[in-house]
């Protein structure tokens, strides 16, 4: 049998508690399924009440202690954290891309910036733990401190499970907080995978518990976590930040975009052609960042068109552990859903001159044709909703700042991209798009040094760089007095020279 499969079987109906796993005390719980094949890889269970309660105190523990040790010894410990993800690398690419469908490409890298992040994380957690300030008072000392909230909740999506994972639990350990993983029951196999690498660090501070929507919950209004990270839709994101408001928990939401791509007169058309493609229908367009909406110059509007047609068209469509640039959508559920808005955009007027369907040559899997819409206008519903699929809709502008005003014109706000060698074009654009990432001729690049996240309904706070960490720990103010002096400077009793003055 499969390393892989067999992995998978044994991993079904599993948690991971308190650096083991083990087998779930649910009777309930959910198939998986290769989306390339439609064959069953295993099981995943509904955590109980009790066992969430259970992980919970815990982490509360594992908590205390992973706080009490030295910077240095928690980057020590997550650096052999990223080690064995290089290890790994070769199950966890495979067991992603049978569980998510993604080429294993795309899989192998995930792995990498996985690791990536977690160093970066483990180094930035050390370097700065607060700051000393000019004493507002002679002889004293002031300063602040960087301290862990406690219990971190982190609510993944499918799309980037591992690297997800890494971004926010690399802040939130380096921070000195303990994580609990609730992954997409889509991803929840690999996830469970995932977690061996994490077996170097002290028990009870790196946690998974799998289950749907249920469990999620759970956690986000369980009195004893005090930070949530969640991913994912704008609905259920509302209702994350709408229940942590209420309790006053600190929360981390990045939910849907509806990204801009932006072709203006001076750009390298071939170039931009190429990037517009993988901006569309990489991951098979399961990307937050993916470009959504293209606004193409008129000038330049039917050379590109022409461009684009050729490159979606070499878009090889397959089994991700095969030779293939895409694979399937993660579930058949996600491909109805995709299908349905496709079939809207058409109803509006608007006409697929590549794809449109599903690919002849496959009669099993969740298979899509990468596709291009012309024909479009910035009033159509896809250009005002995630399509979270292959598809790239255009619209005609006359100027850029017809591109810029339209692409501004949406409920999202997480990225923005623009093909130009116009320099004023390039500045202006980075400046005036209401987006937290713009990206001029360089396309879906992350860094792990720079801030991720968006504004209007795309989110609220931000991962990666020293904002990330922010996240997972609060400022603590301290004054402190080594002489122990009298301040009489505004003690009682107040002089007689500061009354108010008798007339």
């Amino acid at each position: 049998m499969n390393e892989v499969i067999e992995q998978y079987l044994n991993l079904s109906h599993n948690l991971y508690v308190n650096g083991k796993h083990q087998k779930s005390s649910s009777t309930s719980g959910l198939e998986v399924i290769d989306p390339a094949t439609e064959i069953k890889l295993g099981e995943i269970a509904e955590t109980t009440s009790n066992e969430i309660n259970d992980s919970i105190d815990i982490s509360k523990g594992a908590q205390k202690n992973w706080w009490k040790i030295s910077a240095l010894e928690r980057a020590h410990l997550m650096h052999k954290v990223a080690d064995k993800m290089i290890k790994m690398k070769s199950v966890l690419a495979e067991g992603l891309t049978r569980e998510m469908g993604k080429p294993y490409k795309e899989s192998a890298d995930e792995v990498e910036w996985s690791a990536h992040s977690i160093r970066y994380s483990a180094e930035i957690g050390r370097s700065d733990a607060g700051r000393v300030m000019g004493p507002a008072v002679e002889g004293q000392f002031h300063y602040t401190l960087k301290q862990p909230l406690g219990t971190a909740v982190l609510i993944l999506p499918f799309n980037y499970p591992l690297v997800l994972l890494a971004w926010e639990a690399g802040a939130a350990l380096a921070a000195g907080n303990a994580v609990i993983i609730k992954p997409s029951e889509y991803t929840t196999l690999v996830t469970l995978m995932f977690a061996e690498a994490f077996s170097e660090l002290p028990n009870g501070v790196f946690q998974v518990l799998t289950g749907g929507g249920k469990v999620g919950k759970s956690l986000v209004k369980h009195p004893d976590t005090n930070v949530i990270a969640f991913t994912g839709s704008v609905p259920v994101g509302r209702s994350v930040a709408k229940t942590c408001g209420d309790l006053m928990k600190p929360c981390l939401i990045e939910n849907s975009g509806n990204d801009p791509f932006l072709v203006m007169p001076s750009a390298p058309l071939d170039m931009a052609a190429r990037a517009a493609s993988f901006s569309a229908f990489m991951n098979c367009g399961q990307i937050c960042v993916s470009a959504e909406r293209f606004f193409v110059h008129e000038k330049i509007y039917d050379e590109f068109i022409d461009k684009f047609i050729k490159e979606a068209k070499k878009v090889r469509v397959g089994n991700g552990l095969g030779k293939v640039d895409m694979g399937p959508m993660v579930s058949s559920k996600e491909r109805d859903r995709y299908e349905s808005l496709l079939k809207h955009a058409k109803d509006q007027g608007a006409e697929p001159i590549v794809g449109g369907g599903r690919p002849s040559e496959f009669n099993r899997g969740w298979f899509v044709e990468p596709t291009i819409l012309t024909g479009c206008n910035a009033k159509m519903d896809i250009f005002n909703n995630e399509s979270f699929g292959p598809v790239a809709p255009i619209c005609k502008v006359s100027s850029f700042e017809e591109g810029i005003k339209l692409a501004n014109d949406s409920k999202y706000g997480l990225g923005a991209n623009i093909y130009t060698k116009d320099l004023s074009e390039g500045i202006t654009a980075s400046e005036e798009l209401q987006v937290g990432m713009v990206w001029v001729n360089a396309p879906l690049l992350d860094n792990d040094a720079g801030p991720f996240g968006g504004s209007k309904l795309s989110g609220l706070g931000r991962q990666l760089g020293p904002e990330g960490l922010e996240t997972f720990r609060e400022t603590k103010t301290v004054m402190i007095d080594p002489n122990c002096s009298a301040q009489d400077f505004w003690w009682f009793p107040y002089s007689d020279e500061e009354s108010y003055p008798e007339k």
